[in-house]
This record gives structure tokens, sequence and C-alpha cells, in this order.
């Protein structure tokens, strides 16, 4: 089984992250978006991966290479223009071949992985396989009316008045029967090629098209609300490991990394927390749920529940508390008492009010 990961969305709801940098290299538990699902790929025993990649596809392709630092192949194929699921198939047939694949949104993040649900589609086979998740509001997703053996009945893209809560989530197995389906649609009323309307085709032209439901954590890192959540989500099964250094005069409590050549300096850290390498936070208090990337400077601040991106600065702020402070980023102030929640994109130079 081959693997295809959709990477060519330009993440409007991630701004001003997103101007800089692909949404799908926004950093979780330190680790880029991509890198996850590469891995969760890998796990089902996938290795061989096309990725769909917009125009602005260098950065993706200098973080990931060819893919063997993770132990896969990667294949890089561009979309000039976001033109929906289906067409992004249609794009990679050459590389799918007649291969069954498994294809995956490059902005989710499923923390308890779908091995069970690989394993269903590998010995039944179904035409196409979706996952499913039960959610409070179905009219913002495709929704899946499903019967008791889990036979898919009918799709329908964000409906009014949705029959069922099982949302259509970011992981997709398909036979080669897709390729049918996708060349037999036309665009739908946003001019793209919607992958839901290619499996309503399978339905009605009578192939097995069946919904596995994913119970755990499950969420689209659209939006920095989300990104915080999966952050805080993936820290949960962190494993304290100190690989730089820490003076007397500082406590770790809880599962805290401090990768090789972070520095501790009279400061006081929470886990779960991660201090990447070749950081330096001093008399500071770090908090629960926070990541520092590489070769940040932190002093006199205090944070909690809180990404910082490569190489930013903060200085003498009060209380950070669900923030996104991004690549090489100043944040100062003299007085700033209080709490602050800040989204600060790569390169920005802020002071905070007193």
């Amino acid at each position: 089984m081959k693997g295809l990961i959709l990477a060519g969305g330009l993440g409007s709801r991630l701004r001003p992250f997103s101007h800089s940098m692909p949404k799908q290299l926004i950093p979780i538990a330190n680790r880029p978006v991509l890198v996850h699902v590469i891995e969760s790929l890998r796990d089902l025993g996938v290795t061989d991966i096309g990725v769909i990649v917009a125009p602005r596809s260098g950065e993706i392709e200098e973080a990931l290479g060819d893919g063997a630092q993770f132990g896969v192949r990667l294949s890089y194929i561009p979309q000039a223009q976001p033109r929906g699921l289906a067409h992004c198939v249609m794009l990679a047939r050459d590389f799918l071949g007649d291969d069954d694949f498994v294809m995956y949104l490059g902005d989710n993040m499923l923390t308890d992985g779908v091995r069970d649900i690989a394993e269903d589609f590998r010995t039944h086979r179904p035409a196409a396989q979706i996952v499913v998740h039960k959610v409070v509001d179905p009219s913002e997703f495709g929704v899946a009316e499903v019967d008791a053996e889990g036979r898919v009945l009918r799709l329908v893209e964000k409906p009014r008045e949705p029959a069922g809560n099982l949302a259509v989530i970011g992981v997709y197995f398909f036979t080669a029967a897709v390729h049918a389906a996708v060349d037999a649609i036309t665009p739908s009323a946003r001019g793209e090629l919607e992958i839901t309307d290619a499996l309503q085709w399978l339905v009605e032209h009578g192939a097995d098209v069946r919904a596995r439901t994913y119970e755990g954590f499950w969420r689209d890192t659209g939006r920095v609300e989300d990104v915080l959540e999966c952050n805080s989500e993936l820290l949960k099964g962190l494993q304290g490991a100190v690989h730089g250094e820490v003076d007397a005069d500082s406590e770790l409590i809880g599962a805290v990394v401090v990768e090789a050549g972070a520095r501790i300096v009279r400061s006081r850290v929470v886990g779960p927390v991660i201090v990447g390498a070749g950081s330096v936070v001093e008399d500071c208090s770090i908090g629960p749920c926070t990541t520092i990337g590489p070769r940040c400077r932190l002093r006199s601040s205090e944070m909690e529940h809180t990404i910082v991106l490569e190489a930013a600065s903060v200085t003498g702020v009060g209380t950070v508390r669900g923030s996104v402070i991004g690549r090489q980023a100043t944040v100062t102030s003299a007085v700033a008492p209080g709490w602050h929640r800040l989204l600060v994109g790569d390169h920005a130079s802020v002071e905070v009010a007193a």
C-alpha cells in the first residue's frame, strides 16, 4: 500500500504564521505536523509516499528531504492551485498506479493512530474505506450515513440538516477503483473536485464503501487553538530527559525535556515542557504544555500552554498563556504584569504594553 499526503493547502486560518511557512510545518511538540503524519503512515507499514505540494513547496522539501531520515521514500507532486481533494488523486495517478493507497490530509492529527483501521482495510479490501469521528456540529464537515454493518449509504458535504454526527476526517483508504470515480465527477459549487462526490459516485455505482469510527483524539490543525490543543495532547506522553544544562538554582518538576545545548538558569520549569536545542531559559517560570523551539532566548518571563518557535526571543513579559510566538520573533516589555495571549508572526518585533 502506498501513501498520499496532501500538503498543498494555504492555511489562511493560521495567519500570521502561514504567511511565512507552510501550515503543515507548524511544530507540534517541537516537530512539524507533516513529520507526525509521515510517522503515522510509517507505523502502518507504508513507506512509499507521495506528497502533494503547492508552488511554495521549497520549505517542505527542505524540511523533509527524500524521507530517508524518517525511514520512508518521498515523491513530491506539485499542485498549481487548490482544486479539491479528488483533484489531488488525479494528479497522483502516475505515482499511485493500480496500488491500494491511504490518503492523509497533511494538517490532521490522529494521535492514537489508525493501525486497526488500516488492518481492517487490508483484510476486507472494500473499494474505499473512510475514517469517521463523532462530532458536535456535523454541518461543518462531510457527513457519512452508515448502516449497521458499516457500509456507507450516502455522503453529503457540509449538510444544512445533517442526518447523523459521523464526520469524515482526514484519512481515507482506497483501491484503484477510486480513479474511475474522480474521473467521472464534476467540480462542486465552489469549483473543486470533492472527494465526497467521488465516494458518493462509488456508492451509487454499487461499490463497497465502508466506514470505521476513530475514537481517539483528532484535530484539523487549521487554527491556532487546535495547534495548541494538539501540542498539549502530545505532551501528555512526554518522558523527561536532560541532555543540556540545568544550574543548581533551577527546579524541574514533572516531565521536562532539555535538549542538547539548552541551558536552564535560575528558572522553574513545570512539565510537560520541551526546551529545544541551544535555547536559554533564564530567570523564568515555565508552566505546563509549553514547547520552546531551538535557539530561543527567554528571560525574566512566565509562560504556559504556549509554543515558541525557532530562534524567538521573549524578555520581561508578565505571563504568556495560550500563545504562539513565531520564528525569530522578538517580544519585550519593561513592565507587563498580568496574563497575555500573543500571536506573533515570524520575524516580528512586539513590545507588550504595560
